[in-house]
C-alpha cells in the first residue's frame, strides 16, 4: 500500500495551474502544505521543544504532504 501511495507519475504530477482559475483558497491551502516542515520547526523551536523531537516531527510532515497531493491526484 505504501508504494502505491509512493508511486508518483512524471504524467500525474499536478502543478495547480488550473486551481489558479477557481480562486484564492486553493493556492494557499498548496502553500500552507508546501512550507509546513517549516511552520512545525518554527513553532517546535519557539515552545522549547528539544530539536530532536521537533525535527522528527517536520520531517514526518513531509510525508503527510506527499500522502495528500498523491490522494488529490487519485481522484481526478
Amino acid at each position: 500500500m505504501v508504494s502505491e501511495i509512493l508511486d508518483i507519475y512524471v504524467d500525474e504530477v499536478d502543478d495547480g495551474t488550473e486551481e489558479l482559475f477557481i480562486g484564492f483558497w486553493p493556492i494557499i491551502k498548496r502553500v500552507i502544505l508546501l512550507f509546513l516542515p517549516i511552520w512545525i520547526i518554527l513553532i517546535g523551536v519557539s515552545i522549547g521543544l528539544n530539536m530532536f523531537i521537533t525535527a522528527v516531527l517536520a520531517g514526518l510532515s513531509v510525508s503527510v504532504v506527499i500522502i495528500f497531493e498523491k490522494i488529490k491526484i487519485r481522484k481526478r
